[in-house]
C-alpha cells in the first residue's frame, strides 16, 4: 500500500487565499475559512492550489501560508500544498526550500505553456516524486495549462513511482478518466478536479474530489461524496442537484473570483483577488447570491 493512500480519499477542499483591499493576505479571514471547512466535515485541505491563487503569491508569502496552515489545522486533517511549475529544476528547488513539518502531501500541476511531450511529462513527475519527502498527487487540468497527462502516462507513473499516490483529474475527458480507473493499481487514487462531474465519477469508481464548492458548502459537498462512496446514489444525487446551479455559477466569470464572491456573501472573507484576476461582475455576483438564497432558504 502506498504511503498516505487512505489519507486523501473523500473530500479535499482547494482553499482560497483571502486578501485585504490592500492586497495583503488576510490571515484572520483565512483562519475563519479553515475553521469553516473543518467544521463542515471535509477530509483534507489543499493550500496554494489554483483556487488559492498560488501563481500570484510570493515565495515568502507561500512559506508564511504553509506555516500558518500547519498551526491552524493542528493535525486535525491532512494538509496538501501546491508545488508545481513548468521548469522541473525550479520545482525541485521549491520542494527543497519548503518547510514540510505538518504537511502530508504535495499537489503538482502538469507543466504549462511550454507544452511538453508525454515523455517529458513522465520524466518531470518522476523527478518530482524522487525529490519529494511526502507523497505526490499529480494534477491534470488542460483547460488551464494547454497540456494534458494522458491515461497512458498516468498509468505509467502509477506503476513506476510509489511516491505518486494519485491524480487530480480535471481534463473533462471521461474516456481518459475511465481508462485510468479501469487500469490503475489498487492503491492509486483518482480524485475529481471538477465539482460538476464528481458524482458521475464516484459512480465510475473515483475515490473523491478536490473541490472548490466545498469552500462555501463543506458539509453538503462532503456528505454528497461520503454517501456516494458508500453507494447511496439517491441521497448523493439529491445533494448534487441542490448544489449544481450554484457550482456552475462559481465559474461563470472566472475562478476563484466566483467562490470568493460566495464567501463574501456568506461573511467569511472579502472577494478581493490579485491582478490579473478581478472580482466577478455584478450580474454574476447577484446570480451567486440568488443561488445561495435558494440553497439556504
Amino acid at each position: 500500500m502506498r504511503k498516505g493512500f487512505n489519507k486523501f480519499k473523500g473530500t479535499g477542499v482547494a482553499i482560497v487565499t483571502p486578501f485585504k483591499k490592500s492586497g495583503a493576505i488576510d490571515f484572520e479571514a483565512y483562519e475563519k475559512v479553515i475553521s469553516h471547512v473543518i467544521e463542515g466535515g471535509v477530509d483534507f485541505i489543499v493550500v496554494l492550489g489554483t483556487t488559492g491563487e498560488a501563481s500570484t503569491i510570493s515565495k515568502p508569502e507561500k512559506k508564511a501560508l504553509i506555516e500558518f496552515s500547519v498551526r491552524t489545522i493542528n493535525k486535525r486533517l491532512p494538509l496538501v500544498i501546491g508545488i508545481g511549475g513548468n521548469c522541473t529544476s525550479d520545482v525541485v528547488l521549491a520542494i527543497h526550500g519548503t518547510p514540510f513539518k505538518g504537511v502530508d502531501a504535495i499537489l503538482s500541476v502538469c507543466p504549462y505553456y511550454n507544452k511538453p511531450q508525454q515523455e517529458g511529462i513522465y520524466q518531470h513527475f518522476k523527478t518530482i516524486a524522487e525529490s519529494s519527502p511526502v507523497p505526490v498527487i499529480v494534477y491534470t487540468v488542460p483547460g488551464r495549462t494547454s497540456s494534458n497527462i494522458s491515461a497512458t502516462t498516468t498509468l505509467r507513473l502509477a506503476r513506476d513511482c510509489q511516491n505518486i499516490v494519485g491524480i487530480k483529474e480535471a481534463s473533462g475527458n471521461l474516456d481518459q478518466i475511465y481508462q485510468v480507473l479501469k487500469n490503475r493499481p489498487k492503491d492509486f487514487l483518482v480524485l475529481s478536479g471538477d465539482d460538476a462531474i464528481t458524482l458521475p465519477l464516484l459512480a465510475a469508481g473515483a475515490d473523491g474530489v478536490i473541490s472548490v464548492t466545498a469552500n462555501a458548502y463543506p458539509h453538503e459537498f462532503s456528505e454528497m461524496v461520503r454517501v456516494g462512496l458508500s453507494g447511496d446514489y439517491i441521497i448523493a444525487r439529491s445533494i448534487h442537484y441542490k448544489l449544481i446551479d450554484f457550482t456552475n455559477a462559481l465559474f461563470a466569470d472566472g475562478s476563484p473570483a466566483g467562490i470568493k464572491a460566495a464567501l463574501e456573501i456568506k461573511g467569511l472573507c472579502h472577494s478581493h483577488t490579485r491582478l490579473p484576476l478581478v472580482p466577478v461582475n455584478q450580474e454574476v455576483y447577484k446570480l451567486i447570491q440568488n443561488h445561495i438564497g435558494q440553497i439556504e432558504k
